[in-house]
């Protein structure tokens, strides 16, 4: 299996060690210039390709590293040429984009996956594995936090123009809409908040969304551009009916449970701490190489991509309209 990269940024990087860990060779390597290409592919034994058009005939994958509002049209040319795709999150800047994508893609027979890592995180997983078991009987609040640094890049940096990154409610807090989802299953409504500071020599943004799952769990979702650099933080806490579970990054146990017993009030169990034997990046990719060999499925789907776009762009329009969004249906694309 013969991959090809577009994009060498810290994903674009990021992504080619994780593929040297596995058989696939890493065929290609495009970027917004040769030159930037050139100590990536030197380092993997890849070629250096002009465009994506002149990578295409010499690969069997995908793999998209670049800004959001690209990956559409990337996706889209990539896969009327039968390759199979991984795309970084979020799918795409839009839900109509993200549907095209998906369709596309079924037109040619082709598979998506959408790189939405924290579903790879041993905590996270975790957190996950022990919902799945019944320790806390059925999720009925999540918090989910996440805040870091706000990207400081030059003028024009994408990640800045919301039309472009869809800013911290799609960009930063869509980890965390799709592991709530993952966690609560579908999203019925969301009402959101996003505000700045102004202030471009101490620039701070700061979101918040309130999810109503259509089982009726409620997840309670912040995001946030205002730490220090290297500062970047994370906090989970879901409660169920026969229980919590919490995890803090900055706390030394890598995550708690506290479950009510039958035989007493309450008790405190530790769940097996989670060491981080290899990055999750790596855990994500070889996954995916997995999936696109048919060996297994993945736990991250197209389908979850596009829903996770839905969620965020919900949020978007909450907050422009100042009122709670009810999200479409999709089962019909999902399915």
């Amino acid at each position: 299996m013969k991959v090809g990269i577009v994009g060498v940024g810290f994903m674009g990087m990021t992504h080619a060690q994780a593929w040297s860990e596995t058989e696939a060779q890493i065929g290609g390597i495009i970027a917004e210039t040769e030159s930037e290409a050139q100590a990536l592919a030197a380092r993997y034994g890849a070629i250096v390709y002009p465009n994506l058009e002149a990578m295409l005939p010499n690969v069997d994958v995908v793999d998209i590293c670049t800004p959001t509002h690209t990956h559409y049209e990337m996706v889209i040319v990539a896969a009327s040429q039968g390759k199979d795709i991984i795309c970084e999150k979020p799918l795409a800047r839009a839900v109509e984009q993200a549907k095209e994508m998906i369709n596309t893609c079924r037109k040619y027979g082709v598979q998506l996956f959408v790189a939405h890592v924290v579903r790879f995180f041993p905590e996270y997983k975790l957190a996950k594995d022990a919902i799945d078991e019944g320790q806390i009987g059925r999720p009925g609040v999540l918090r989910l936090s996440r805040g870091s640094f706000r990207p400081k890049k030059p003028v024009g940096n994408w990640f800045l123009d919301e039309a472009k990154s869809g800013g911290i409610l799609m960009d930063l807090m869509i980890h965390d809409f799709d592991y709530a989802r993952w966690i609560a299953g579908e999203v019925k409504t969301i009402f959101a908040k996003k505000v700045s500071s102004g202030n471009p020599d101490a620039p701070i943004d700061y979101g918040l969304a309130i999810l109503k799952h259509e089982n009726g769990a409620i997840s309670h979702i912040s995001g946030a551009w205002a730490y220090p650099p290297p500062t970047f933080r994370t906090h989970i806490e879901i409660a169920g009916d026969a229980g919590l579970i919490e995890f803090d990054s900055d706390a030394t146990a890598p995550i708690t449970s506290l479950l009510q017993s039958r035989e007493s009030d309450s008790q405190d169990v530790g769940l097996p701490s989670s060491p981080l034997s290899e990055s999750p990046y790596t855990t994500q990719i070889k996954e995916f190489y997995a999936a696109l060999q048919g060996h297994k499925s993945a736990r991250v789907s197209a389908a979850d991509g596009l829903a996770a776009v839905q969620i965020a762009e919900g949020a978007l329009d909450s907050a422009r309209l100042g009122k709670a969004i009810e999200l479409e249906n999709l089962a019909e694309v999902r399915s």
